[in-house]
């Protein structure tokens, strides 16, 4: 299974956890190779160029989504054309959070010193297109606010900054920044799922101050074009499996992540329904890679 990501972060975790349940439950050895680069293209093209016989596999994510718009003239392959969807794994959210010195305690208070102080505000990310990138710019372009973003070159390095005061916001894996929280370092302003998460109930989330707002992650499991569909049928109902046994859903839950079953079919316009999404943030946006 290939990771288009770096060892250690939430996906690279998802993926060793199902890669583990699907190797029991078949009697198959599955190795996790992470290949990351370029945005998670790098790791995709070896699966697009892979042999369609279920031996290689992609670790499909909300990136994949982003990268066919983001990448759109640079890529050599058309991801809903060459993978094909396997199933789902799991759908989680980020939290916003801010630096306790910022002036703002709620969503609306937020909005309203964004409004009044227009490019004050710095928005950190783990780097262009990523899922908080494009999350802050869904937040102006439905709030009407103008931010100034904070690109870095990953999750850890957007936390410390923000911890030390150089940014102002940011939206984070909740496992990564719920022990901050915890500690008074941050504050968390609101959740970007759609209703409020079961996870942090005391959480607000952006959808009920900005109708419609919805920015979730997630996780799938995806294969070469022309892979025969009785090997993708046989691996979803593996996968199904593991995300109705309890020891899993635990595990998933631990790294911030909700178990997510779905059919190949319903994976498929999930990825499809996110790509056009996002496609319009990032067109309005008018955001580009170097």
């Amino acid at each position: 299974m290939i990771v288009a990501v770096a060892a250690g972060g939430s996906p690279d975790i998802v993926a060793r956890l199902m890669g583990q349940w699907l190797s029991k439950r078949l009697g198959l050895p599955f190795v996790i190779e992470n290949r990351p680069g370029a945005g998670g293209n790098i790791g995709t093209e070896v699966v697009v160029k892979a042999s369609p016989d279920g031996h290689t596999l992609l670790l499909v994510a909300l990136s994949h989504a982003i990268n066919a718009t983001l990448y759109e003239k640079r890529l050599t392959f058309d991801f809903a054309r060459d993978i094909a969807p396997i199933g789902s794994i799991s759908r989680g959210f980020n939290v916003m959070v801010v630096n306790p010195s910022f002036p703002a305690r709620t969503v609306p208070e937020f909005i309203a010193y964004a409004k009044a102080n227009p490019h004050k505000i710095s928005m950190a990310s783990a780097g262009i297109g990523s899922g908080p990138h494009l999350t802050g710019e869904l937040l102006q372009m439905m709030a009407g606010i103008k931010m100034v973003h904070v690109p870095y070159r990953g999750a850890a390095s957007a936390l410390s900054d923000l911890l030390g005061g150089q940014v102002q916001v940011y939206f984070s894996n909740p496992a990564s920044a719920l022990a901050y929280v915890k500690e008074g370092r941050l504050w968390p302003l609101a959740v970007t799922s759609a209703t409020r998460s079961d996870v942090l109930p005391d959480i607000l989330a952006l959808g009920e101050f900005l109708p419609g707002f919805e920015a979730s992650t997630w996780l799938g499991i995806g294969a070469p074009k022309n892979t025969p569909t009785d090997i993708i049928a046989a691996l979803n109902n593996e996968i199904n499996a593991g995300l109705v046994d309890p020891i899993m859903s635990a595990q998933l839950a631990v790294s911030g992540n909700n178990a997510f079953a779905s059919s190949p079919a319903d994976f498929g316009k999930l990825i499809a329904e996110e790509t056009e999404k996002w496609g319009k943030v990032i067109r309005a946006a008018n955001l580009t890679v170097e």
